[in-house]
C-alpha cells in the first residue's frame, strides 16, 4: 500500500512538473506575442504596449523559478527577434522585479487579501520595475545609444518622466490586469501556485 502511495506522489509530482513547463512556456509566448502584436499608447520618444507586462506578472503570481523562466525567455524572445539592445536589457531588468515579488508572494501567499495590501505591492514592485528601466536607459542615454528623439527631449522628459514614471504607471496598470485576470483563474489553474488573491 505504501508503495503505491509513493508511485502515485511521484507520478503526481511528475505531472506537476511537465504542466509547471507548459504554463511556463505559454506565458512565456505571451510575453513575446503581447509587445509585437498589440497596439501601443505613444508618447514620443517611449511607447506603452498595455498588458505587455501581464505574463510576467501571472508568473510572479505562480513561483520564483516560473518568474525567472518567462522574464528570461521573453528577453532571449526579443533578443532573437532582433530588437534594439535597449530594448533586450530593459526587459531583462523584468528577472528583478519578478523574482523579487515571486519572493515576497512565497513567503507572505495571504499579502494580496485586501485592496490596500495589494495596491502597496503593486507600487513597490512597479517602482523597481521603473528604476530598473531608467538604469538602463540611462546607461543607453550617456553612451549615446538613443534615438535623437531622447535628446531633443532631454534627461529628464525622455528618461525620468517618459520612462520612469511611465513604466511605473504602465506597471501599475499591467498588474491590475494581471490582477483581474489571475482571481477567477487561480480556481481552474491545476499548477501548484504560490498565492491566492481574495481581495475584499
Amino acid at each position: 500500500m505504501s508503495v503505491g502511495k509513493k508511485g502515485d506522489n511521484m507520478t503526481n509530482k511528475n505531472l506537476d512538473k511537465v504542466k509547471l513547463m507548459t504554463t511556463s512556456a505559454l506565458l512565456s509566448a505571451l510575453g513575446i506575442l503581447i509587445p509585437m502584436t498589440f497596439p501601443s499608447i505613444r508618447l514620443e520618444p517611449a511607447s506603452f504596449t498595455l498588458a505587455s507586462h501581464v505574463p510576467v506578472f501571472l508568473a510572479m503570481f505562480i513561483s520564483p523559478p516560473v518568474a525567472a523562466f518567462v522574464a528570461i525567455v521573453t528577453t532571449l524572445g526579443f533578443f532573437v527577434a532582433g530588437f534594439h539592445p535597449v530594448i533586450v536589457l530593459r526587459a531583462l531588468t523584468h528577472l528583478i522585479f519578478a523574482l523579487t515579488g515571486a519572493f515576497i508572494l512565497k513567503r507572505r501567499n495571504n499579502l494580496l487579501t485586501s485592496f490596500k495590501n495589494t495596491a502597496l505591492f503593486s507600487f513597490i514592485i512597479s517602482l523597481i520595475h521603473g528604476a530598473a528601466e531608467v538604469a538602463v536607459v540611462t546607461y543607453f542615454y550617456w553612451a549615446s545609444g538613443m534615438s535623437a528623439d531622447y535628446y531633443e527631449k532631454g534627461y529628464f522628459i525622455s528618461v525620468f518622466l517618459l520612462v520612469g514614471i511611465g513604466t511605473l504607471i504602465h506597471s501599475m496598470i499591467d498588474f491590475s490586469i494581471a490582477v483581474i485576470v489571475w482571481k477567477p483563474l487561480q480556481h481552474i489553474i491545476s499548477v501548484p501556485t504560490s498565492v491566492k488573491i481574495k481581495i475584499k
